[in-house]
Parts: C-alpha cells; sequence; structure tokens
C-alpha cells in the first residue's frame, strides 16, 4: 500500500493556522534567512489564492503547502521552498515577476516564471496524426518531445522537481475524484511525470507516483498485490535493514570495503514485472533487493561468495553481467537467495565505475527501461541535473544551455528546433509548402519578425499568403531568417525548381553538342536515362544537366559508345548487351575469353569473382571452392573469409591473377563523404569520367542535420592501381572529407 509522511497539520485546522505550524515544524538545517524568505512567501501566496478551492476539495493554500513539504522532505533547499509556494501567483493579486525579484529574491522570481510557462504545457494531450502501426511510434515520439520540452523549459532544475512534488501532492489528494479524473490524473503521471522522476533519479517521488498512477487505473489490481505481499512497506524496509546490518558486518570481518543500500520493489515494479514475465507474485524473486557497490571486480566476487556462503541461492537465477555484459555494455552480479526468515532476496554487486556507467552511461536506467531514443548532448544535461540532485545543498544547481528548444502549434503539437531556430524554420518544420508561402508570424499573440528568435515553450502562429513565394534573402546567413539546414534545402529546391524551363532548354542543349563531341549518333533515350539516375521523367535529366547536377559526360556515354573508342575494343558485346550489363551492374567479361584467375596447380577451372568484396587485379586474392560454380575469388581481406568456420576453411585455395586483356573492366563501390554542397555531384561526376571509370550504379543521401553528403559509385576499373588513382583524385575536390573502397 501507498504510505507517506507529512508535516503538514490536521485537514481540520484553518489554512492560516496550518501554515504557522508548519513553518514552526521546518527542521533546523534551514537558517534564520530561510525561515524569513518562506514566510514572506507564505504571505504572499495567502494574498494570491485566498480561500479559493481545488477540485479535489482541498484549499489552493493546503495544496502549495503540501507541495513544499515534499520537497522539504526531499531536503530541497529554501529557494525552491518559496517558489512551490508561490506557484501560480504571478498576475494574480497584483504580483508580479517584478514584485516576487524585489521581495524573495531573483532566483526564485524566475523558477515561478517557469512555473507559470510549464503549467500550460502540463495540460497538452500529445496529439498523434499516424495511422495503424505508426501511431503508436508517433504518440510515443511527441510524449518523449512533451517531456524533452519540459525539462529544457525549465532553466534551473529545481523548478522541474517543483513540478513533480505538486503532481504527487494532488495525486495523494485525488481520493474523492470521481472515478474518470482519477484516471485521467493517473494517465498524466504515467506519460509524462513518472518518466520525468525516472530520468532525473528522484527515486523518492518515481516510486510513489507510479503506485499512486497504478492505484487509480487499476484499483483491483492494486489491492490484490497489496494484500500477496501481507506487509507493508515499512516493515520491507525494516527487513533491508536487518540485511544490510548482516552483510555489513560479515564484510567488516573479512575486511572487504563496501557501500551497501537497499530499495524495496515498490508495487507498481512487481506489477510490471508480472505482466512482462507473465507470472504471478510467487514468480517474481527481486521483491526485496540490495546492492553493494565495491572497489574492483575481484570484490565483485568476493562479496558475492559472502552472500552465498550467508544465504543459499536460487538456481536460475544468478547473473554475471561482468564477464558477460549485457549489449548495452550494462555490468553487475545479480543473484537471488532465501534470506533471513525463508523470503526472497535479490542481491546486486558492482564497483563504482560500473555504478557511473549504468546510472549515466548508455546503459543509464532510464535508456534501456523507457526505450526512448536520445542523442549525446540532451543526455548530458541530464547527468548534469541528477550529478546536482545527489550532490549537497551548497552546489549551485546547472545552468547548461540545452541542446534543442520546444515550441508549440496553435494545436498544441510540440515542435523540436535547434537553439537560434526562427518562425522560418518553424513554418519549415511544419510543411515546405506552410515555409514557401510564409509571409508574417505570431508568437504567444504577438506579431513578430521572420527573424524572432523563438524560445523554449513559445506557441507560434504562421501567417500564410495563397501567392506568396521564397525570397533569396532567406538564404542569406547574415539576414538571420533561417537557421535549419532542412528550411535552407527546400528554400534552395524551390528557386532550382522555379528555374526549371532555363535548366532544361540549357540541358538539351549542352548534351546535343556532347553526343556530337564524341560522335554519337544514337537518340537519346530520355525515359530510360531518367530510371537508370533515379529521375521521375525525361526532361527531368536534361534540367539536371543544365542545373550542373548530373555531368553531361556520364549522361551522353550511356546513349551510346564513343566513335573514337570503337576501333580500339575488340569483342565488344551488343548494344543490347550493354544495356543489361549497365542495368544489372554486372561486369564486363574480358576480351580474350580467358580466366581473369588462375588456380594454383589446377588449370581451366572455372572462376568467379565474389560480388561481396569485389577483388580487382591486383588485389590480394584467395580462392573458396564452392558447390557447383567453380571457385569463388575473395579479397585477402575479405570479412567472409575471415569468418569462416574450420570445416569451411579447408575448402580455401591458393589463387592468382593471371595476365589481364587491355579492356577488361571490374565493378568496384566507392564511398564519398562529402560537406553538401551545389555542384558537388557535378565535379565528382567530371572526375570519374576523366578517369574513363565507368559508372554502373549510383546512390546519394543527405543529412540536412550536419549538411553531409554520402554519395556511393559502383564504377568498372581495370585493375587496382585505377582504382587507388581513381581515389586520390576524388579525394582532392573540395569539400570531399573521406573517400574509400567498400566491401558492399
Amino acid at each position: 500500500m501507498v504510505t507517506s509522511t507529512t508535516t503538514l497539520p490536521a485537514a481540520e485546522i484553518d489554512d492560516h493556522s496550518a501554515a504557522a505550524l508548519w513553518l514552526d515544524r521546518i527542521p533546523a538545517h534551514y537558517g534564520e534567512q530561510d525561515r524569513a524568505r518562506i514566510a514572506e512567501a507564505i504571505a504572499l501566496m495567502q494574498r494570491c489564492v485566498g480561500d479559493e478551492l481545488l477540485e479535489t476539495g482541498e484549499s489552493a493554500a493546503r495544496h502549495r503547502l503540501g507541495t513544499a513539504d515534499i520537497l522539504m522532505a526531499l531536503r530541497l533547499d529554501g529557494d525552491t521552498l518559496c517558489a512551490a509556494l508561490l506557484s501560480g501567483c504571478i498576475g494574480h493579486a497584483e504580483i508580479d515577476s517584478q514584485l516576487l525579484d524585489q521581495r524573495c529574491g531573483a532566483s526564485i522570481a524566475r523558477m515561478v516564471e517557469d512555473l507559470g510557462r510549464i503549467a500550460q504545457l502540463a495540460e497538452l494531450e500529445p496529439e498523434a496524426s499516424g495511422t495503424g502501426r505508426d501511431k503508436p511510434r508517433e504518440h510515443a515520439r511527441r510524449e518523449e518531445n512533451l517531456r524533452r520540452m519540459l525539462l529544457a523549459m525549465a532553466k534551473d532544475v529545481r523548478t522541474i522537481l517543483i513540478v513533480l512534488a505538486e503532481q504527487l501532492h494532488l495525486l495523494r489528494a485525488a481520493k474523492a475524484l470521481p472515478r474518470e479524473r482519477q484516471q485521467a490524473l493517473a494517465e498524466d503521471t504515467k506519460r509524462l511525470y513518472a518518466p520525468l522522476a525516472n530520468r532525473l533519479g528522484v527515486w523518492q517521488l518515481k516510486w510513489e507516483l507510479e503506485d499512486l498512477a497504478l492505484r487509480y487505473r487499476q484499483p483491483d489490481e492494486y489491492q490484490r498485490i497489496a494484500r500477496l505481499l501481507r506487509e507493508r512497506r515499512d516493515e520491507r524496509q525494516q527487513y533491508i535493514a536487518s540485511v544490510i546490518d548482516t552483510l555489513r558486518q560479515e564484510f567488516a570481518r573479512i575486511g572487504l570495503e563496501a557501500s551497501i543500500s537497499g530499495r524495496p520493489k515498490h508495487i507498481y515494479s512487481i506489477w510490471r514485472k508480472m505482466q512482462r514475465k507473465s507470472v504471478d507474485i510467487d514468480g517474481i524473486f527481486d521483491l526485496r533487493a540490495v546492492r553493494i557497490m565495491v572497489e574492483t571486480e575481484d570484490d565483485c566476487y568476493s562479496a558475492l561468495s559472502v552472500v552465498h556462503s550467508l544465504w543459499p541461492y536460487i538456481p536460475d537465477e544468478f547473473d554475471d553481467y561482468i564477464s558477460k555484459p549485457k549489449g548495452n555494455l550494462y555490468r553487475s552480479l545479480h543473484t537471488a537467495v532465501t534470506g533471513p526468515d525463508g523470503k526472497v532476496l535479490e542481491v546486486q554487486i558492482r564497483t563504482q565505475e560500473m555504478h557511473q556507467h549504468a546510472e549515466y552511461g548508455i546503459a543509464a536506467h532510464w535508456a534501456y527501461k523507457e526505450a526512448a531514443g536520445h542523442d549525446a548532448a540532451f543526455q548530458r544535461r541530464i547527468v548534469l541535473m541528477r550529478n546536482w540532485l545527489e550532490s549537497t545543498l551548497e552546489t549551485e544547481p546547472p545552468h547548461e544551455l540545452a541542446a534543442s528548444i520546444y515550441v508549440m502549434t496553435p494545436q498544441a503539437k510540440v515542435v523540436e528546433l535547434p537553439p537560434g531556430a526562427t518562425p522560418l524554420d518553424f513554418a519549415y518544420a511544419i510543411h515546405s509548402e506552410v515555409g514557401h508561402h510564409c509571409r508574417g508570424a505570431r508568437v504567444d499573440g504577438r506579431i513578430v519578425p521572420l527573424t524572432h528568435k523563438l524560445a523554449n515553450g513559445e506557441t507560434v502562429e504562421i501567417i500564410t499568403q495563397k501567392n506568396a513565394t521564397p525570397s533569396r534573402d532567406w538564404l542569406s546567413i547574415h539576414q538571420g531568417y533561417l537557421t535549419t539546414a532542412r528550411a535552407r534545402n527546400r528554400v534552395r529546391q524551390w528557386f532550382k525548381q522555379q528555374d526549371y524551363d532555363r535548366h532544361l532548354a540549357e540541358g538539351r542543349n549542352l548534351l546535343d553538342k556532347e553526343l556530337t563531341r564524341l560522335g554519337i549518333e544514337a537518340k537519346p533515350p530520355l525515359e530510360q536515362l531518367a530510371e537508370r539516375f533515379n529521375l521521375q521523367r525525361g526532361d527531368d535529366v536534361l534540367a539536371a544537366i543544365g542545373r550542373g547536377d548530373l555531368s553531361v559526360g556520364i549522361a551522353a556515354r550511356q546513349v551510346g559508345e564513343p566513335r573514337h573508342d570503337r576501333h580500339d575494343r575488340r569483342e565488344l558485346p551488343s548494344e543490347a548487351e550493354q544495356a543489361v550489363q549497365i542495368a544489372l551492374g554486372r561486369r564486363k567479361r574480358p576480351a580474350h575469353g580467358r580466366p581473369e584467375v588462375v588456380v594454383a596447380g589446377v588449370p581451366d577451372l572455372m572462376t568467379q569473382i565474389a560480388s561481396c568484396c569485389h577483388p580487382v587485379p591486383y588485389d590480394p586474392i584467395i580462392g573458396f571452392i564452392t558447390r557447383g560454380r567453380g571457385v569463388a575469388v575473395h579479397r585477402a581481406n575479405c570479412p567472409n573469409i575471415s569468418h569462416l568456420s574450420d570445416d569451411e576453411q579447408e575448402r580455401l585455395i591458393e589463387v592468382e591473377w593471371s595476365d589481364q586483356p587491355d579492356h577488361a573492366a571490374y565493378p568496384v563501390d566507392i564511398v564519398i563523404i562529402a560537406a553538401d554542397r551545389r555542384g558537388l555531384l557535378r565535379d565528382v561526376s567530371s572526375v570519374l569520367a576523366d578517369e574513363d571509370a565507368n559508372v554502373i550504379a549510383t546512390e546519394t543521401q543527405t543529412d540536412a542535420t550536419n549538411d553531409r553528403a554520402s554519395m556511393r559509385f559502383r564504377v568498372e576499373v581495370s585493375n587496382v592501381d585505377q582504382l587507388e588513382q581513381l581515389c586520390a583524385k576524388l579525394r582532392q575536390l573540395t569539400d570531399v572529407i573521406e573517400v574509400r573502397r567498400s566491401d558492399r
């Protein structure tokens, strides 16, 4: 059952007397200055709320006292208690930020301002616009954005703790509310508040939030588990304390230094594990759990020996995650034993380093229990918050800037943007057409310029006009209209489309000239070329040439064979065969009909070039005897060869390159990573054309978050020397970061 401790006076006492009694009961570690500020905050709070009653039937004054009391139990500082008492007071009874700054201090005034903004967000339902299987994923993403927005809006981490304490006190007081309202509060707690408490590591708030939410969401199941436990939480805590005493005595006897802590499982955690494992409570072995932290790995196993010598362990309930870490690199020893009085006890043993990794690294509790994606900058902010929460009260709370800002549409959809984003960035984040037709913006109801820097929690409304179009000024870095790469790319794309007709004519002219220069008389099969280059229509090929996105030389060579090359080639494939080779990405066979590779000691044995690693003359190679397909020739360092089993390695055989025909060609994949810019594809294509490297497949991607382009070309080369020369030329291009040969 959920039980809570409080220093609040009985409900029968009037609010003014209750506040005075509560103030007298404040612990001694709050100094005179703290007490004076808290008294001032109580006076302002009473002036603000008067005799107001909440939906729970409790007075607004008593609710704020209850919130401050929860925070006092967490040993939060006086400023936090004052801010909790004054939550929601700005804008009432002639109380504003300036008055709070003068009477209580700047820190308290800032927290109360943040609480006012967060109060608006807490009522939001995370709408999910997806359909079918995508809807739950979209719903979860919006919930995660709402949690992130709350964290980002709170310039001071203590503000979030006040929000959590307010929700907890509301749940405590919700016993008399209608069932529907109780369930709504419980659902809000489950999706928003409990994950925040978990993420911050405020376990004292987390378990009670989760337990109360379960009690309102599934009262029958909650009561059933409570009855099955047959003991109150306090009794279980006493049991854990007794276990810790026994362990400390035994560790002292053998000279093992260890820090031991225990936290009994709360009812929600038990229920969740029962659901996950599809078992009843008898199948849950960690109703009572102890954590032991030691200095070294060897100490972990020494502590384990002590535990197993004190109490018999339960078979199949021991996990050694130190020697075999989890996939997220989590490391610890887990065991379950039959402890004192025959009750099952789970023991977890780890070093301090393992604990730090589990709490703050990629195995962080919230990372794998909530299964939510997170970026490094955001996780670093969480770590700062949790570090402060576990430090002394004298430590200043962190004020690191958020890695993102979170703003809302008028329909309360949360949108994540980078710091410094403008209303125009917001418009393009909603939809390209909204951005293209944007003519103004309102932020929190006020008209603002399109260069306005958005802040956390603002509501942004975009003003559009049907005939409005983008301005080239938007692309100017100095004018500050756009911050995100996504928005800039959309504007560039729009202007490219507007110049389509001009680019189409220029591309047609360039292709005609190139075909004439090469002596190619065939008519360009534009629709086939469009499919070849992943374009929609034949005219798009010409427009891409005119814009410089597609090399005219590459396009021309796909139309036909250059006339001046014809007398140099022997046994050329037919035009139809060549088209099939290009479409399928197959390599051209050597011209002389001789094997490219000679198998040691076995003349005229059938060989084939492996498609996994694409060896080219004169790569170091090795052969693998296949079943019915001759010898597959791999590069010596091919991953598929290095992972062969012992039996399969017996089928390896020495091979070597034979003399190669003059015009033999072999496919090989080249990966290029570069800073995205206009004309990049054109420059790369020019190098490929100059080096006479026939391109038979392309794949390009652009990452708008960092303006990086990733390009993969499958080209035909005659040998490894030509490949290395080609890569060297590509590395010399402006903005190219990396060029490498790929095994795929």
